[in-house]
């Protein structure tokens, strides 16, 4: 397939940059085989039912965006430059790998500092992205990190406002744990206690498994045959216990709902045998039509950019065409789009 197959016109007044609130009043279209029903999150019981499974990612959002100065020894003294880092990943060995702007003003051997609670030294210079190292480690890391950074916002909601405090809550889920994401499951943003409480009383099981969202996911496109693109890789876990309650509503005949394409993603690699089981690894997963799901029967997630990965994800769920008049049936009725836009929950399915 052709990457133009993912493309679709998008109005940027459709492009959401706060929240709705509270958090189930965002919008949610449900398309269930040939059916569309709009409605809100708060409605989301409604369309579920006793014995669902739905799979939540854990995942905890750190305050990657770093604003900083870079200073440089010369013959003249110290030339300094204006510096943005988004860390990507942690390695091994305590180094960090970032995307830095402009990233043609970086050298190995600088050193960062972040408003004077934090520095780093330039190790190396990569394809696009560099390693940094930072003077401080541990809980003395995370507390400065805490201090001096801001949540890593999308691109295009960047572009149009800066990150602030309220995004330090809104851009995180309410069963945050496991901290090591540079971007949230956007589709776990929609939930609150409340919401959570309802579905609990009524049967639905929880299922939580750790995927952290790398600043990969940002990423465009390039390639114009879809099959010669490379994912980016992310780190993933989950747990025996997990696995051991999907396997068992797969065993069951009970249906299980991926939350957002970080879960679904996940687990469809933990069942790349075709049975799930325990997973702890890379995942650099490239879900497209054609692709066969051996575990997830249905996704909630947010409406995605066009000529995206993530189009080409849900297109394989529900199909290419079926996908292109759920999104213009979403566009035609002013749902708002990316990361704290409006929802859909895709049953691909017979409706019940």
């Amino acid at each position: 397939m052709r990457l133009s197959d993912f493309d679709f016109d998008l109005p940027e007044g459709l492009i959401a940059t706060r929240p709705a609130r509270p958090r189930t009043a965002a919008r949610l279209l449900v398309a269930q085989g040939a059916r569309m029903t709009d409605a809100t999150v708060a409605d989301l019981p409604q369309f579920l039912r006793a014995g669902d499974l739905l799979v939540l990612n854990d995942t905890r959002v750190i305050p990657a965006r770093l604003n900083g100065t870079r200073g440089r020894a010369t013959p003249q003294g110290e030339v300094s430059a204006r510096i943005e880092i988004t860390l990507m990943e942690p390695a091994p060995d305590g180094a960090w790998r970032a995307l830095a702007k402009p990233l043609r003003k970086l050298r190995a051997g600088d050193r960062l500092h972040f408003a004077g609670r934090l520095s780093a030294m330039v190790e190396a210079i990569g394809e696009g992205d560099v390693t940094l190292r930072f003077d401080a480690e541990g809980e003395a890391f995370d507390a400065a990190l805490a201090a001096v950074g801001a949540m890593p916002l999308p691109p295009y909601i960047a572009a149009l406002r800066a990150p602030d405090e309220q995004d330090r809550e809104d851009y995180q889920t309410v069963w945050a744990r496991a901290p090591g994401a540079v971007a949230a499951p956007t589709a776990s943003l929609h939930f609150d206690e409340a919401l959570l409480t309802r579905l609990a009383g009524m049967g639905v099981g929880l299922a939580h498994v750790t995927l952290h969202v790398g600043a990969g996911t940002f990423l465009p496109v390039k390639t114009d045959d879809v099959s010669q693109h490379r994912m980016h890789a992310e780190r993933g876990i989950v747990t025996p216990q997990a696995a051991a309650a999907i396997a068992g509503a797969k065993a069951e005949g009970r249906r299980v709902i991926a939350v957002g394409t970080t879960a679904l993603r996940l687990i469809e690699t933990a069942a790349a045998a075709g049975k799930i089981g325990p997973f702890d690894g890379s995942t650099d997963i490239f879900i497209r039509p054609g692709f066969r799901f051996h575990v997830a029967d249905g996704l909630m997630t947010n409406f995605h950019l066009p000529r995206s990965t993530l189009m080409m994800l849900v297109s394989a769920l529900m199909g290419p065409d079926r996908i292109r008049a759920i999104y213009a049936h979403a566009i035609a009725a002013r749902y708002r789009f990316f990361s704290y836009g409006d929802a859909s929950l895709l049953l691909p399915g017979v409706p019940c």
